[in-house]
């Protein structure tokens, strides 16, 4: 399995299996997966590294590929729990609040979405694994 995003190789080795979120809903991929493309939603990626706990992620939009039993994810962020700012995440999200609160071009509109969803995603990642600091 291959976990790239557009900064850093996040992960590449075995996997036993990878839940992500796409637009066709959650997709959980196990060994010998049938072949697919999916785009890839803002969400929880959960993967289990063989002999491990599960493993998870805050990742960002992008695509998997599931092919000849190799998954390849490309996202534009994927972060770990501990690699969570949770001040940094509330600020951006306190943020996005107030550009969608101002009714700004639409194009304003939609990246104060994108940034509220990611940041709230990125909340959701680190108080769900018991990082999320005070």
């Amino acid at each position: 399995m291959h976990i790239l995003a557009a900064d850093k190789t996040f992960y590449e080795g075995p996997c036993e299996s990878l839940t992500i979120s796409t637009s066709d809903g959650d997709q959980c991929i196990w060994a010998h997966h049938s072949s697919m493309i999916a785009a890839v939603l803002p969400g929880t990626l959960r993967f289990r590294v063989p002999g491990e706990a599960t493993q998870v992620a805050a990742v960002s939009p992008g695509m998997m590929k599931v092919e000849d039993n190799e998954v390849l994810v490309l996202v534009d962020s994927a972060e770990r729990p501990e690699e969570i700012d949770a001040a940094r995440a509330r600020r951006e999200a306190d943020e996005a609040m107030e550009a969608i609160l101002q009714k700004k071009s639409r194009q304003e509109y939609q990246v104060a979405q994108a940034t509220l969803a990611r940041a709230l995603n990125r909340l959701r990642v680190k108080s769900s694994t018991g990082h999320l600091e005070h």
